[in-house]
This record gives C-alpha cells, structure tokens and sequence, in this order.
C-alpha cells in the first residue's frame, strides 16, 4: 500500500501509522495509538528488569595463621552466603612477613574449597595477586 494512502487512513482512525521494521522490503508499518505502543515497551521493559537476578560478590578474609574455630566461624557464614544465591570470594591477606607462608595460605584456600564442594564451584583456583592469595566460588545451580 502507499505510504500516502496509508497515513490517510490513519488520519481518519484518528490514530499513527508507526514503521515496524524498516529494514524488509517493503517496510512494515502499522496502525496504532503510538503513546500506547511506547507504554506497553516500557511496561515489558519493567518487567524484564524485575526478573533479572542481580548477582552478589561476598568477601571473606583468613590470615595465613587463621585458627580451626575461626575457620569454622567463618566457613558458617559462607555457607550461609553460598545458600543465599551469592557468589563468594574467599582471600588469605599476608601482611607484612607473612608472606613467607604462600603455601600455608594455599593450602587454608583449598580446605576451604574441600568444606564447601557441595554448595559451591570454584571459579578460580587459589592464585597470587599482590599480598592476597584469592579464590572464587559461585552458587551451585538448585534443581
């Protein structure tokens, strides 16, 4: 149809002829309330926007000389972390001379990882970055 003979009949609708997609050929155009097209786009767009889940990044620091209670403690919140749907990354902070004791550290990560395994996945394996040794874990997915 016309474009001209098309916008008339839109006149006499009282309505708007909006171009749906203008990249076909011919272009696709409609006849239709514009304000209302342009409401129920932003009402699916709300929608959308309240589906999407929004992903959180929990820290939990250990020293390298980190006690079995305080690991335990500290193990009872991630778990909590984990079951809430956040991801978690779990970090040993060497201060000072205790960097010396990379390999205390590592091993602190990877008991942790062992503590964990059915809540969690680990993302990273335990790795050097400045003075902490980092790891993450993400929630595993409920079924």
């Amino acid at each position: 149809m016309p474009t001209a003979k098309a916008l008339q009949i839109a006149n006499e609708m009282e309505l708007d002829l909006v171009e749906i997609s203008p990249n076909a050929k011919p272009p696709v155009c409609k006849i239709i309330d514009y304000k209302k097209f342009l409401y129920e786009q932003k009402k699916k767009q709300k929608e959308l926007k309240a589906k999407q889940q929004k992903v959180t990044v929990k820290e939990i620091r250990f020293g390298p000389n980190t006690d079995d209670h305080d690991f335990e403690f500290k193990l009872n919140h991630a778990k909590k972390f984990l079951s809430e749907g956040a991801k978690l990354k779990v970090y040993v902070f060497f201060k000072g001379r205790t960097i010396v004791y990379k390999d205390r550290g590592e091993i602190l990560l990877l008991r942790f990882a062992q503590e964990v395994e059915d809540l969690a996945v680990v993302e990273q394996m335990p790795q050097m970055n400045g003075k902490k040794m980092i790891m993450l874990f993400a929630p595993k997915k409920k079924k």
